[in-house]
């Protein structure tokens, strides 16, 4: 009997050493969930608070705000960094329960989850409708917006903005065909990319070349273009080295992504003062603001959690 029972322990220790390896495994790989170091001892049991983020540094940025904010509102921060899909995946996710709360573009929510066709309703109302839609819908709502509209630019070289007095994308009607545009295949292609552009205000460059969209910058750079195409809170906007000037859509042609945080009505109800803590971020950040810490993490190397958690303290939001 002592041996049989000496042969059964061994079996039952290899099987949970197996198990232990295995989910060590699955440990190393849910290298996107981030969980942030609250004030656990004074947090309610309700378990954390969990956000999602697509895969961009703006959003990484974002999510490390909001995690901030939750903390500070006295509950713990779990951050899923770059989920592959971005809507298309994290909104799911959301309906069934796993995530609580991410941050969301006005467009993207109106287009891509509720299914409307882009520009059909005003920016003056299009948080409302989200609200009631998403609401009524999905037991979620929208709270807040926090200021910046990351959506199509022109943007053109700053040599070039002074010496022509460029300011609108109206302007450059004048002057474009003595200027290069530099475009990456995609949006040279696209009917709402570069036609339109060159329809609504009546441009003719010229000269028109394909450019990886990776190397847009460099080449405004080194003035192989004058002009690209680019988002208003694009890193490089904000590069002191190389001035890029975003010209304004003055005959408001590009449907604009203004950023808000979507979050479950069930976790507002779950979490009380969190609403408070998310509408912090209301107003909070311009375009140029939103692209300078785009460049910070994306040039210079920062950390997200640093740059957001400096930002709010600086704006007042966070204690120090």
């Amino acid at each position: 009997m002592n041996v049989w029972k000496k042969l059964c322990a061994g079996v039952l220790a290899a099987a949970l050493a197996l198990s232990l390896a295995g989910c060590a495994d699955q440990v190393s790989e849910s290298t996107v969930t981030y969980h942030s170091s609250g004030p656990e001892a004074s947090a309610p049991a309700a378990g954390p608070v969990r956000i999602a983020t697509k895969p961009m540094t703006e959003q990484y940025i974002l999510g490390e705000m909001l995690g901030a904010l939750v903390e500070e509102a006295g509950y713990r921060a779990e951050i899923t960094k770059g989920i592959g899909g971005g809507t298309s995946n994290i909104q799911p996710a959301m309906e069934k329960g796993e995530f609580d709360l991410y941050p969301e573009y006005t467009s993207s929510g109106w287009v891509m989850v509720l299914g409307h066709e882009a520009g059909s309703v005003e920016d003056s109302e299009i948080l409302a409708q989200l609200q009631t839609e998403y609401q009524e819908r999905f037991g979620m709502t929208w709270v807040g917006l926090y200021g910046f509209n990351n959506t199509y630019t022109v943007a053109v070289r700053g040599k070039i903005a002074d010496q022509y007095n460029l300011n609108t994308t109206s302007d450059l009607a004048a002057v474009a065909g003595e200027l290069t545009f530099g475009g990456n295949p995609d949006y040279l292609e696209r009917a709402d990319g570069f036609q339109a552009v060159c329809d609504t205000y009546g441009l003719e460059f010229g000269k028109v070349a394909d450019i990886d969209i990776g190397l847009k910058y460099q080449a405004l750079a080194s003035g192989d273009i004058d002009v690209t195409n680019a988002y208003t809170t694009d890193a490089q906007l904000a590069n002191p080295n190389s001035r890029v000037v975003a010209l304004k859509d003055d005959k408001n042609l590009q449907v604009n992504y203004f950023c808000s945080t979507v979050v479950r009505q069930d976790a507002l109800e779950k979490f009380p003062g969190l609403e408070d803590a998310l509408m912090k971020l209301d107003g909070a950040l311009s375009d140029g603001e939103m692209a300078e810490l785009n460049y910070k993490v994306e040039v210079e190397g920062l950390d997200e959690k640093d740059v957001a958690r400096d930002f709010l303290t600086g704006k007042g939001l966070l204690n120090g």
